[in-house]
């Protein structure tokens, strides 16, 4: 034989074309690929068709879910009259305690002390207000008198008494409107509603 097919020392000639292992690997890889999809989506509209396991959630959802009502009982907070607040001025601007303590006892709340605020205080409180009481007003004489005052800023002492203080800050300008106090108390007043099921 002549050309390309000639036999020269110790080298023979291919007669068929070398064989590519990486098709086959990638056609075995892509059909085990496919089967794995085809089976999935199958059980998947297993799933849709016959409703899976939505019974035993719905069940489990049940058993979680509390009764229905309030989570939480309405609160009982004291009325106005009932709280006397002292009122304190914290800023350079003369008379705002007096006109804040006129303000609040128009609104039915009853007037302590009126003056200005002692040294820990005087001229350091930044925001509109703070209400100061002790630890036992947290969550009724205090909450009552934020009502009257947005962004005033709670705090207790070791006080043992009933009265609380308002504490005027730098950027007190006004209160709240009586309407939107009210609103205010009022959605305190309400009993939390229970996580929907």
């Amino acid at each position: 034989m002549g050309g390309k097919y000639r036999i020269t020392g110790d080298k023979y000639p291919r007669m068929r074309r070398p064989r590519r292992r990486g098709k086959l690997i990638l056609a075995a890889t892509a059909s085990v690929v496919a089967l794995g999809l085809a089976g999935w989506g199958t059980m998947q509209l297993i799933d849709v068709f016959t409703g899976g396991d939505k019974k035993a959630t719905a069940a489990d959802h049940k058993k979680n879910c509390p009764a229905a009502g309030p989570s939480t009982p309405a609160k009982a907070l004291p009325r106005p009259a009932k709280i006397t607040v002292n009122v304190y001025n914290a800023t350079p601007r003369g008379g705002l305690a007096k006109q804040a303590a006129d303000e609040l006892k128009k609104r039915g709340f009853t007037i302590g002390k009126v003056g200005n605020a002692s040294a820990e205080y005087d001229k350091k409180v930044a925001g509109p207000g703070v209400l100061l009481g002790a630890p036992s007003a947290t969550n009724g004489a205090l909450q009552v008198l934020g009502t009257q005052l947005e962004g005033a800023v709670p705090k207790t002492d070791a006080r043992k008494t009933a009265d609380v203080d308002l504490i005027l800050g730098t950027k007190f300008t006004t209160f709240n409107t009586p309407r939107s106090a009210a609103a205010a108390l009022e959605a305190l007043t309400k009993p939390s509603p229970a996580p929907s099921c």
